[in-house]
């Protein structure tokens, strides 16, 4: 299912897209993905051709958030979550570096 993703998102010219493996981290998925659109259309564009994407490659319908504002759209498909942000809203939550960091055994 990454390689879909990855590949979808890259065809809808996405851009600055980091995937990062949260096995262990979280129960939630197995792979986040962080990506931005240029504005509002692009981040909805984005995420329609995604879940697109997804229906023609035979996973089921993938929930989607945010679509009517498109400043941060979540596109959770299981095994992968997606999250579709502006630039600038992007800049101003960086979930990337939070889900990057690596937790040690005795962190707190």
């Amino acid at each position: 299912m990454i390689d879909v993703v990855l590949e979808s998102l890259d065809d809808a010219k996405a851009e600055q897209t980091v995937a990062i493996d949260i096995v262990g981290k979280s129960s939630l998925s197995d792979h986040m993905v962080v990506t931005s659109g240029r504005s509002h259309r692009h981040v909805g564009a984005v995420a329609d051709q995604l879940t697109k994407a997804l229906k023609d490659n035979g996973y089921d319908k993938p929930r989607v958030e945010g679509l009517p504002h498109c400043d941060w759209v979540l596109v959770d498909a299981g095994d992968v979550i997606v999250h579709i942000f502006r630039p600038e809203v992007r800049e101003f939550y960086n979930i990337e570096k939070m889900w990057q960091a690596e937790f040690g055994e005795n962190a707190h």
